[in-house]
C-alpha cells in the first residue's frame, strides 16, 4: 500500500488543473487523515517537532521581528503581519495584544507543534484531532537567524505521532427551553461584551438559540450576504473594524481599516498589505446583527454562522475598552440592516 507522503505526492499530481496548489487542510480531508499527520510524515516538508511548552514557546516569538500569524476555521482564514508584543499566559490561556499580532489562545486541547522548513518556514500547532488551530509564518523580514535558534531551543525527539485518521463527527447535544424573559433581562443588564459567553452558559444556551429568543433589538437576524455588505461598505466609507476568526483553541483580532477588496471563485477576499481575510462564501449560513451593552454603551456587531450555529466570523467597529462605538459604524451597521435585499438573498 502507498505511503501517505506518496499518496499525498500523487494527489498534488493529479489535482484539478487551474485551480491552485491543494493546500494541506483540503489534501488531508480528500486522503482520509489529519493535516497533522500529514505534516509529521514530512509530506508538506521537512518538518521538526517542538515540545508542548506553549506558553514559553509564545513567549519566545517576539525575538523573530515581523511575521505573519494565521488563524482559520473551515470557512474563514485571518492573515495579520507584525510582530509578537505583549506576551502574557496563565491557567488555560495565552494572550498576545501587541498592536499588530492579537490573539487569544486557549491550549487546553493543543497537542502537537511543528517548525517546517523550506522556502516559507513556519511554526505549526495542531489539536488533539489533528487539526491547525494556529500557525505562524516567516516573511521577509523575519530574524532568520532568531528563527533557527528558537526552533533549536524547542525541537524534541519525544513528541508524540498525531493521529492519522480524523475524528468521527460528534453530534451536537440537543437545546433545552430557555427562559426567554430571563435571558433577555439579563442581556439587557451587560457590562462587558465578554461576559456574554457567561451568559450563554448560565442560560445553557447556543449562541444562535440566543439571538432567536432575545429580540430584534438586541438580535436581528440579516441576509448571509450582509457579511460582506458590511466589509464592502467600511472600505468605502474608510471606517475602521475589527475582524475577529477563530476555532476552538484560537481567536484572532484585526483592528483598522480594510481597503483592497477582491472576490474570487467561492471566496470574498481583503488583501491589504498587513490584513488577508478569505471568507468562503457558501459555508456562511446565517447574519445577524447583535447588540450588547457595555459600561461605555452599546457595541454593535455582525455575526456570521454557519449551518451548524458555529461562529466564522464577527465584525466589530474598532475601538478600545473605555471608549464609546464609533457613531460612524453604528451607521453604518444600520444602513447594512435596512438594505432592501433582493429576496433570493434574504434569509
Amino acid at each position: 500500500m502507498p505511503s501517505l507522503n506518496e499518496r499525498h505526492a500523487e494527489l498534488l499530481r493529479n489535482g484539478p488543473a487551474g485551480q491552485g496548489p491543494i493546500r494541506a487542510r483540503d489534501a488531508a480531508q480528500r486522503l482520509g487523515t489529519t493535516e497533522a499527520a500529514l505534516v509529521a510524515a514530512g509530506a508538506t516538508g521537512t518538518a521538526t517537532a517542538l515540545r508542548p511548552d506553549w506558553g514559553a514557546l509564545f513567549a519566545a516569538l517576539p525575538r523573530l521581528g515581523r511575521i505573519m500569524a494565521l488563524t482559520r476555521n473551515e470557512n474563514a482564514v485571518h492573515e495579520r503581519h507584525g510582530a509578537f508584543q505583549d506576551v502574557t499566559s496563565g491557567p488555560g490561556h495565552i494572550l498576545v495584544l501587541g498592536p499588530d499580532i492579537d490573539l487569544r489562545l486557549f491550549p487546553g486541547r493543543w497537542a502537537h507543534g511543528y517548525a517546517l522548513g523550506g522556502e516559507r518556514p513556519s511554526l505549526q500547532i495542531f489539536d488533539r484531532d489533528g487539526t491547525a488551530v494556529h500557525k505562524v509564518f516567516a516573511t521577509a523580514d523575519t530574524d532568520r537567524a532568531e528563527w533557527d535558534r528558537v526552533v533549536a531551543e524547542f525541537a524534541t525527539p519525544l513528541a508524540a505521532l498525531p493521529p492519522m485518521a480524523p475524528p468521527e463527527p460528534v453530534a451536537k447535544p440537543a437545546e433545552t427551553p430557555v427562559d426567554t424573559a430571563a435571558l433577555r433581562g439579563e442581556w439587557q443588564a451587560l457590562r462587558d461584551t465578554h461576559d456574554f459567553i457567561t451568559l450563554l452558559r448560565r442560560h445553557k444556551a447556543s449562541r444562535r438559540q440566543a439571538f432567536l429568543n432575545a429580540g430584534e433589538d438586541l438580535a436581528l437576524k440579516l441576509p448571509a450576504a450582509a457579511g460582506i455588505a458590511t466589509l464592502q461598505r467600511a472600505a468605502e466609507a474608510e471606517v475602521p473594524i475589527m475582524v475577529f476568526v477563530g476555532n476552538r483553541s484560537a481567536i484572532q483580532i484585526h483592528t483598522g481599516p480594510v481597503t483592497r477588496l477582491r472576490a474570487t471563485p467561492g471566496w470574498f477576499n481583503v488583501l491589504d498589505p498587513t490584513f488577508n481575510l478569505h471568507l468562503r462564501e457558501a459555508g456562511v449560513a446565517e447574519a445577524w446583527r447583535v447588540v450588547k451593552p457595555t459600561e461605555d454603551g452599546d457595541v454593535t456587531s455582525i455575526e456570521l454562522m454557519d449551518a451548524d450555529g458555529e461562529v466564522i466570523a464577527m465584525l466589530f467597529g474598532a475601538r478600545k475598552p473605555g471608549k464609546p462605538e464609533l457613531p460612524e459604524w453604528r451607521e453604518l451597521v444600520a444602513s447594512v440592516a435596512a438594505s432592501p435585499w433582493p429576496a433570493e438573498r434574504a434569509a
